[in-house]
């Protein structure tokens, strides 16, 4: 097989991101391999872990990707406190034709369209794919999982993810794929007080989940123990009706959610103070008028940190993006576009952005405590990439070793799903429960 295959078959997809099957990234025509190290939000460290432990590992997965989809050049990219850390420095050449590249610490550094320009001084014509720039964008536990497929033949059945918050010592923990959070949590004793949530991802753009029910995925990164009254977690409970009809009275329209918008900034027609300020009756009748929401990339700036009227452009946004996506529509530019000249001057530094978030004080480098195995039942999700979810290819009763197929590939942009520890299956519509056998 070739890297695409293998990349297929071993059910890789963005570690960092929605999950997005990384086979799918290899095209023809990238001259760059980009590779996002940047640790986007504040108290994640899942990235720093890996090129902290597995950095030749890393290097391997990059030098496949390059030889395969013949780029001459990675770009290995880290904010310049992770380079610190590791003892690099911009330019510094990490293996042959792969460069480590130094990134301003600086929010939301880490969102690809906003890494790719800063990485290589190109933007990304809107709604398009980073390919159209001549970039491929891979993170690093995504080539790591690469090098471990060639080298060994493995699939991806398990997971590197920080837990940090409000804890005594944040972690760095490899888990296997779909352990319950809450097995997760008691056997590194963590428990979530009253009145605190827990999120999936980064303070910003994490979703709350219910720590009882709620389980490890391809694409979990952290998992966030944070006080329910922060701003970081209060913005996640805004009703977005209630947002968009306060929106279109409050909003004095004095720009300043367009003025600190990032992909604004980098010269993307989204001009959140024009949006709030659209009525939703009719958006609804010619959602054309919104087409620009699908370009925004969730930072949250433009609501903790931007608006003085309390409003929140994004959950406006979220709204409107919903709404095209139900009419199947996005914004899809063929024009070039050109940062504007004060985006250096407006980017928000990362600690700055904490501490609006409320999470600054609980920000401390996390702690790599290896590999936990011993977990006594997982749930592996059918859907845990963008594409058609995988089918599975077990029956009730059936018993399974770590590493063997569970569900197939449907056809088009899928991936097949593996047993990521030994036990006896359980099918269900959307998932496939595996429990060890006790004998």
């Amino acid at each position: 097989m070739d890297l695409k295959q293998i990349m297929q078959e071993a059910g890789i997809v963005g570690a960092g991101g929605a999950g997005f099957p990384s086979y799918a990234k290899l095209a023809d025509g990238a001259d760059i391999l980009v590779v996002n190290g940047a640790e986007c939000e504040p108290l994640l460290y899942t990235d720093y872990a890996f090129l902290q432990k597995q950095m030749p590992m890393v290097l391997a997965g990059i030098k496949a990707v390059l030889e395969y989809a013949k780029i001459p050049q990675g770009l290995l990219c880290v904010k310049e406190h992770t380079a610190k850390r590791l003892r690099l420095t911009d330019g510094t050449k990490l293996a042959d034709r792969i460069f480590l590249k130094t990134l301003p610490d600086v929010y939301p550094m880490g969102d690809e369209i906003s890494l790719i320009y800063q990485a290589t001084g190109r933007v990304v014509r809107p709604g398009n794919l980073p390919i159209t720039a001549g970039v491929i964008v891979l993170n690093v536990e995504t080539l790591y999982n690469v090098a471990v497929s060639v080298k060994f033949s493995t699939p991806v059945t398990r997971k590197w993810l920080t837990i940090a918050g409000d804890i005594p010592q944040p972690i760095v923990v490899t888990v296997p794929v779909g352990t319950p959070v809450s097995e997760l949590f008691e056997k590194n004793s963590i428990v979530v007080p009253e009145d605190y949530v827990v999120l999936d991802g980064g303070p910003s753009m994490g979703k709350v989940i219910d720590p009882e029910r709620a389980v490890v995925t391809k694409t979990t990164k952290g998992l966030l123990i944070l006080p329910s009254h922060i701003p970081a977690v209060e913005s996640k409970f805004l009703d977005g009706d209630k947002s968009i009809a306060r929106a279109e009275t409050a909003c004095c329209q004095c720009t300043r959610c367009t003025d600190m918008c990032p992909r604004a900034l980098l010269g993307y027609p989204l001009e959140p103070h024009k949006m709030v300020r659209t009525a939703k009756q009719a958006a609804t009748i010619m959602p054309e008028m919104v087409l620009t929401a699908t370009l925004c990339c969730g930072c949250g700036l433009c609501e903790t940190l931007a608006c003085c009227q309390g409003i929140s452009p994004k959950a406006v946004i979220d709204q409107y993006k919903g709404l095209l996506a139900k009419n199947k529509l996005r914004y899809v530019g063929k024009e070039e576009v050109f940062p504007a000249p004060e985006r250096e001057y407006r980017m928000v530094p990362s600690e700055r952005w904490a501490s609006v978030l409320g999470v600054a004080k609980y920000d401390k480098v996390a702690k790599y405590i290896g590999e936990q195995t011993d977990y006594p039942h997982v749930e592996i999700y059918l859907r845990q990439h963008i594409g058609a979810p995988s089918v599975a290819c077990v029956q009730d009763g059936d018993i399974v070793k770590k590493g063997d197929k569970i569900a197939d590939a449907a056809s088009g942009l899928s991936l097949p799903q593996y047993a990521s520890i030994d036990g006896q299956v359980t099918v269900y519509q959307d998932k496939i429960i595996i429990d060890k056998v006790i004998e």
